[in-house]
């Protein structure tokens, strides 16, 4: 036996990636949408990957919005649902990723106004009082700016992150 030889022998073939032709990829993503909320962003970043000719990828999408497998109001709403209430998330981080989803800024703007500005509020002051509990800093400044950085990162905005911050200190 050569050097090397037993390690090919061993070892499988890498799987050959086959396109899907634009029926197949109507069916799958049929699938993928009776079982979770798909974007029209999310079906086009999955035609390319599965290598959906390009001209063929508007038409399946098209066939997929008129018989409402995909809805990106919908899935708009939905996603704001989740990312607010569950996750905590603010304003500006739910529409940044929207916006990388292929959902149009209009939808997003739409969707957005129903958030309520006092749950907002209300969220940020518990993610904040949690986070209190486990910071360390030095002094109040190093631990207002770790909080002010925390509550920006959860997307939520300056004057509000300030506001909520300057609260917890009154209490």
């Amino acid at each position: 036996m050569r050097k090397g030889e037993f390690d090919s022998e061993m070892s499988p073939e890498p799987k050959k990636r086959r396109d899907k032709s634009a029926a197949e990829a109507l069916q799958s993503l049929m699938r993928l949408c009776a079982r979770a909320e798909k974007s029209s962003g999310d079906a086009m970043r999955l035609m390319r990957t599965w290598g959906v000719a390009e001209a063929e990828r508007q038409g399946v999408l098209d066939r997929l919005v008129t018989q409402r497998f995909i809805d990106d109001r919908r899935y708009a709403e939905a996603y704001v649902r989740e990312k607010s209430t569950l996750a905590g998330w603010g304003v500006r981080k739910i529409a940044q990723q929207l916006r990388l989803k292929g959902v149009s800024k209009d939808i997003i703007t739409e969707v957005l106004a129903t958030l309520d500005s006092d749950d907002a509020r209300t969220r940020l002051t518990d993610k904040l009082q949690r986070k209190l509990r486990t910071t360390k800093a030095a002094n109040d400044y190093e631990l207002r700016g770790k909080l002010l950085r925390y509550a920006l990162s959860l997307g939520y905005e300056y004057d509000l992150a300030m506001e909520t911050i300057n609260n917890l200190y009154r209490e």
